[in-house]
């Protein structure tokens, strides 16, 4: 089992949230991102103690190979981890934006598109929101000058949360985080993101940020207008699927007792982003601890994987099916 340390990434509408969660002291107040686990290239995750202290993701890959990944997930990702974990803490507001389907981003030179999920885990704020989809069905026609001059806020479907609420967000489906949104993110390994409208903000440098309207016109799904939460219905010391594509599947679970995972059969390594609480996960004679704002990498090869939860428990599972 590897934790690794997190990537922080500074933004414009970043906040406190993730300094606060993750217990950094003296840390910048514009925090947006932390990326828990990353084989992007560019900001790749490095394990954080133990014997692999220091490898990266591809390097870790490397050495453990299909015990790490399980057998197909190497045979189709190779040394490339297939999915992206992020803790996100908007400020401000995140810019109106869409992202590619493979086929699209293919063509384009990228690897691969990007379809993610939100689990909110902090939405205090009276006003915090979600936007997505369209609230009508949207031309590629009218678009452009929705986008230019901003009126496309008044299409977008903005959605009210609260703590526990998961949201999907496949390619093509434009979407924002709304001021004062607290989520983990769980997507494909993909930093392509189209940014159509960002509020005539300046970036860190005085000049307007990019913006990518008309390359973003291929990937907008125009008659999306049917998104909403995904509904699931909490069960104590059961896992909860919460999410399902064929690019990852979410599972929640919600524990105050010691439970058995086994993944093994899976064929697939496991993610657990832990979002309430604190536990003990054992398996082959380790233990490694987590709490509330941690991610642990267990690979492929675990047996008998015990989580046993000092109190009540809360955390997501995140795996390629």
């Amino acid at each position: 089992m590897w934790k690794f340390n997190p990537i922080l990434k500074p933004t414009i509408w970043g906040g406190t949230k993730i300094a606060a969660l993750k217990q950094i002291e003296d840390a910048p107040a514009n925090i947006g991102e932390s990326w828990e686990i990353s084989g992007v290239e560019g900001s790749e995750s490095t394990v954080a103690s133990g014997p692999d202290r220091g490898l990266t993701l591809a390097e870790l890959i490397r050495r453990h190979g299909a015990k790490l990944t399980g057998e197909r997930n190497l045979t189709r990702y190779g040394e490339r981890f297939p999915l992206l974990i992020k803790f996100i803490d908007a400020h401000t507001d995140l810019s109106v934006q869409v992202h590619p389907d493979d086929t699209l981003a293919q063509k384009r030179g990228m690897v691969n598109g990007k379809t993610e999920m939100w689990y909110v885990l902090d939405g205090s704020d009276s006003d915090a929101r979600l936007a997505l989809g369209f609230k009508r069905p949207v031309t590629r026609e009218e678009y452009p000058e929705l986008a230019r001059t901003g009126e496309i806020e008044s299409v977008l479907n903005y959605c009210p949360i609260v703590p526990g609420e998961v949201y999907f967000i496949p390619a093509g489906r434009v979407h924002a985080i709304g001021a004062g949104s607290f989520v983990v993110e769980i997507q494909q390994t993909s930093d392509a993101t189209y940014r159509i409208y960002d509020y005539r903000r300046l970036g860190s440098d005085g000049k307007p940020r990019e913006l990518h309207v008309e390359e973003a016109l291929d990937a907008i799904d125009f008659n999306d207008t049917d998104a909403r939460k995904s509904e699931y219905i909490d069960r104590p010391d059961i896992p909860v699927n919460v999410a399902k594509c064929p690019y990852f599947t979410a599972n929640l679970l919600n524990i105050d007792t010691e439970v058995m995972r086994d993944y093994k059969e899976a064929d697939t390594f496991m993610v657990i982003i832990a979002t309430g609480g604190e536990a003990d996960i054992s398996c082959g004679g380790e233990t490694m601890n987590i709490r509330r704002g941690e991610t642990v990498l267990v690979p492929a090869s675990a047996t008998g994987i015990v989580i046993d939860p000092k109190g009540d428990f809360q955390a997501l599972e995140a795996y390629i099916p």
